[in-house]
């Protein structure tokens, strides 16, 4: 727990390695059980057909949300599956009290098809700030790492994302058409221009990964929720990268974006996509 005048630097110093054994627990006990062993029973949808939720996201939900409040007593914990269950359990986000930020399976439709490209992704924010997070895909045996101010790593190896290759296109993973207003359609359309190279994404936390290990270029999401973004903010960030919305500023894990926005490799290439995105608008 954080205690009397102890910083949330302080606590991440002495439990950051309890947390990475929680989300490894979580994967083993209650998701990779059930990957490629789903029965029917076990899938539900919940907005539209593409918006799936299997017992392995409800139980590793729970398991976590048990693990991380006893880690850091009065902390909260806004996971997917319970702010689905009661929307204004979201509002933890805007809080005073620690909040851990949870999706328990990343990439639930991956998850499903029987597919690799699906992550657990938990991260801790205070006042709106994310201090730390967690990027874990199981099958890969992938574990991505930020602190604040203390860089990004994978598997204990240090992330930089570097900048783009002039003479390439930018490689961007965009929102799935979907998920998209007809005034984000027309924001991501922009983005079909020379020089650009965009594509439907997959898990938003491995598309994030991506980014901070150099190999793809940028995103374009037009969506907010902060089980998806947190965590690969962070990462991002302290690889070196930044990100931008439609209206030039950082996005805010809080809300009241300008949507769509853009996380990239390096600060001039978020200011190219977003730019792009605010002349399509």
């Amino acid at each position: 727990m954080i205690k009397d005048n102890e910083t949330i630097e302080e606590f991440l110093a002495q439990h950051a390695v309890d947390v990475e054994d929680a989300v490894r627990k979580a994967a083993a006990q209650e998701i990779m059980p059930r990957w490629r062993r789903l029965a029917d029973h076990e899938i539900d949808r919940k907005s539209g057909p593409h918006d799936l939720v299997t017992d392995a996201d409800r139980q590793a939900e729970l398991y976590l949300t048990e693990a991380l409040s006893t880690l850091l007593p009065g902390s909260v914990v806004v996971g997917e599956e319970a702010v689905h269950a009661n929307p204004a359990s979201y509002e933890g986000i805007r809080g005073e009290a620690p909040v851990w930020i949870v999706d328990p399976v990343d990439g639930t439709r991956q998850f499903v098809h029987g597919d690799t490209g699906f992550c657990t992704l938990v991260a801790l924010a205070l006042g709106g700030v994310v201090h730390a997070s967690w990027t874990f895909a199981p099958v890969r045996e992938q574990l991505a790492t930020a602190v604040r101010g203390q860089g990004a790593f994978l598997d204990g190896v240090r992330l930089h994302a570097g900048s783009p290759d002039p003479d390439r296109d930018l490689r961007v993973a965009t929102s799935h058409p979907d998920f998209t207003t007809d005034d984000q359609k027309r924001s991501l359309l922009a983005l079909r221009t020379d020089g650009v190279a965009p594509r439907s994404c997959g898990s938003a936390g491995l598309e994030y990964l991506a980014i901070a290990r150099g190999e793809s270029d940028a995103t374009a999401f037009t969506w907010e929720a902060a089980w998806d973004h947190a965590a690969g903010l962070l990462l991002v960030e302290e690889a070196g990268g930044a990100h931008l919305t439609r209206a030039g500023e950082p996005f805010r894990i809080t809300g009241g974006n300008d949507l769509p926005f853009t996380t990239a490799r390096d600060g001039a290439t978020a200011r190219r996509v977003a730019g792009l995105l605010s002349a399509g608008a």
